[in-house]
């Protein structure tokens, strides 16, 4: 048995601006959650997925923001985008798919949660998402991401040849490069390169000397970088919490109820109606 993990709130990005505008009758843009639908839909069609959940956020800012003045809100995100989350929310439940709507932490919080915890019961475990934090959560072969847009699937070897550097080292890769998404500035002069390169020895911030005659690697620029680190600790320290995922988000279920037993078939109807979605209104294979 397998768990499929969705990041919904990417999934809502990529629709929005990968699918065509749409509008309910009542003159809403719903494009997006007419694109998340018809995804999902492709999803569960797989014979593969059995078990699968999806978490989204429900509101942008997260613990977060209080930690990190410069963290991301939801600055810059386009009205009628936002007006369709609550929608797509809805859609989910209607398709019958467990769902985690995260207010204090993020989605991706929730993802690394459940992979994690349900690990241990699951054949495999596959978070759908493409989103680079969440290769902090790949493991061996057992635990591992998959990105839709390409096809591709990425476990732990995967995740080594991408960035250079094991699963473990991403949120202390991310802190020293930076995540313009997540408004993680990193630490000035270190590129994916280097950071890469010098993690791969290392394994963690907190192991790299702080002396560049002490680092054991052959780097370019390793006086200039050990300087950039050496007075900016604290930043990558913090750096380094924020782009780490949280494992202890308070998920109710066990992993049986996350198994899918089809759409409602009320709440769909309801909602393809509501929406204008009448040619999607018969496309579940099953019904709970």
């Amino acid at each position: 048995m397998q768990l499929h993990l969705l990041d919904a709130t990417f999934e809502l990005f990529r629709a929005y601006y990968g699918q065509p505008p749409s509008r309910a009758p009542d003159g809403r843009e719903v494009g997006a959650v007419r694109g998340l639908i018809r995804s999902t839909l492709v999803l569960l069609r797989d014979p593969a997925v059995t078990h699968v959940a999806a978490a989204t956020d429900h509101v942008i800012e997260s613990f977060r923001n209080q930690l990190f003045a410069g963290y991301k809100t939801g600055e810059g995100i386009p009205p009628d985008l936002w007006a369709q989350f609550p929608l797509a929310e809805q859609a989910l439940e209607a398709l019958g798919v467990a769902l985690w709507r995260m207010v204090e932490f993020e989605a991706d919080d929730a993802l690394a949660t459940a992979a994690a915890r349900y690990a241990a019961e699951s054949a495999r475990v596959v978070i759908l998402s493409p989103d680079k934090d969440l290769a902090q959560c790949v493991r061996g072969t057992h635990v591992v991401m998959h990105d839709r847009i390409r096809g591709a699937t990425y476990d732990e070897e995967a995740v080594r040849t991408r960035f250079g550097i094991g699963p473990q080292s991403i949120p202390d890769w991310l802190a020293l490069v930076g995540d313009t998404a997540d408004g993680i500035p990193g630490i000035p002069g270190w590129g994916r390169k280097s950071a890469a390169t010098v993690l791969a020895a290392y394994g963690l911030l907190e192991n790299i000397p702080d002396d560049p005659n002490a680092w054991r690697i052959a780097v370019r620029g390793r006086d200039r970088l050990a300087a950039s680190l050496a007075t900016r600790r604290s930043d990558a320290q913090l750096y380094k919490r924020l782009a780490t995922l949280r494992l202890d988000v308070p998920l109710p279920e066990r992993l049986d109820d996350l198994r899918w037993a089809g759409a409602r078939r009320q709440l769909y109807g309801n909602l393809c109606e509501e929406l204008g979605f009448l040619d999607l209104a018969d496309r579940p294979h099953r019904w709970a």
